[in-house]
């Protein structure tokens, strides 16, 4: 019944987007700022009180549906499942995103790519090339497909109902609105009380993370060039850094850098500022724009291989 959930879902992602989801995100941020006003008192104990009462709610709702729906018949507890998935998955937002760029530096409108770069990943693209409008579309792409899908997927599978999807989707949202700073930044108190008070939930998305990136690093690694993908995620990504999203999300680009004989990462230019500079990940040459099709086709290899390993463990679990 999952694999059929999840078809339905990515079947009806692919035929129309969401358009409610922007709207429900914002309903779950506006909730967590909240409680952010009412509990920050600049402690961790704070922020762990804080995290449950952000995540029980939609999670609570989601499953207490998802029973209710069951129990009256399978049949519409499928749906209910298919229509979270469909909600919470975003593989069209990044796919769209990387089509419009791809066309766009297919035709050399440069100024058409970096507008599509910048509405997808926000911050200053003003004066990128199209190596670095590709690099950059690459990193976000691997590391959309890896919070959107397949993160998703993984916890939408191992707990019960919408549960593991709507835990991870929730601790996404949460950690990043209590991010805080990095250590060593110039930080004010207050963003030094948000740091601490954000510290449970980046604690539990590091923990609902730590198996999924290493099974979708796995997957890069099977459908690309697995010798160098397996090098990269060994080698390279503890480096990468914590405001980029820190070893979980090294481990997911390293590998799918390799997987694809590319580099990215490397010094970012901001708006204003000296360049921020990052490690590189990966091995070859530096990304070319040409390469951008090879990642789309990358992820969706990976997102296959996961579908066929369910399909033949549905198969195991009817078998007499």
């Amino acid at each position: 019944m999952n694999l059929l959930a999840i078809l339905a879902a990515l079947g009806l992602e692919q035929w129309h987007a969401f358009r409610w989801r922007a709207g429900a995100e914002r309903a779950f941020v506006g909730y967590v700022r909240r409680l952010e006003r009412k509990l920050n008192g600049g402690t961790a104990g704070q922020g762990a009180v804080a995290a449950v009462l952000a995540v029980i709610p939609p999670v609570g709702i989601a499953v207490l549906v998802w029973w209710v729906a069951d129990d009256v018949h399978p049949l519409i507890g499928l749906v209910w499942n298919a229509a979270i998935l469909y909600l919470l998955m975003g593989f069209r937002r990044f796919s769209h995103a990387v089509s419009v760029i791809i066309e766009a530096l297919k035709e050399n409108d440069v100024t058409t790519a970096r507008r599509a770069l910048s509405g997808w990943r926000g911050g200053w693209v003003g004066e990128l090339g199209s190596n670095d409008i590709a690099r950059l579309s690459i990193e976000r792409g691997l590391t959309d497909a890896y919070r959107q899908v397949f993160a998703v997927l993984f916890w939408f599978i191992v707990l019960p109902g919408p549960a593991g999807a709507v835990l991870y989707r929730a601790a996404v949202l949460l950690a990043d609105e209590w991010k805080g700073i990095a250590p060593g930044d110039d930080a004010t108190p207050l963003t030094r009380s948000q740091t601490e008070f954000g510290k449970p939930a980046r604690w539990l998305l590091g923990v609902l993370d730590w198996v999924p990136a290493r099974l979708t690093a796995l997957s890069f690694a099977i459908v690309g060039d697995f010798e160098d993908a397996a090098y990269c995620w060994r080698m390279q990504a503890k480096s990468w850094p914590e405001t980029e999203g820190g070893e979980p999300i090294g481990i997911v680009l390293a590998s799918g850098a390799g997987a694809l004989g590319i580099q990215i990462g490397g010094p970012l230019q901001q708006l204003g500022d000296e360049p921020y500079f990052r490690p590189e990940l990966g091995v070859g040459e530096s990304v070319q724009s040409e390469v951008l099709p090879s990642a789309v086709g990358l992820v969706w290899r990976a997102l296959v291989l996961w579908l066929l390993i369910l399909l033949l463990i549905t198969l195991a679990n009817w078998a007499p």
